[in-house]
């Protein structure tokens, strides 16, 4: 079953079931990301569990290096 979501204020269609899920579709590196589900943010230990719902808004947080 396919959910219409945004991710950082672009729609887009996926059949991603979780966040865990979602993440793997993404192709997300393991280190330097978090996510954030209707300003929300999700820890990694529950993205597993973590189920996407028609229209949420996924917010993906990449960590900056450097000065």
């Amino acid at each position: 079953m396919s959910v219409h979501i945004k991710i950082n204020r672009e729609e887009k269609v996926t059949e991603a079931e979780t966040i865990q899920q979602l993440a793997q579709e993404l192709a997300l590196p393991e280190r330097g990301v978090a996510l954030a589900v209707n300003n929300r943010i999700i820890t990694r230990s529950t993205w597993e569990e973590t189920p996407l719902h028609e229209g949420d808004d996924v917010t993906i947080i990449k960590a900056a290096f450097g000065g």
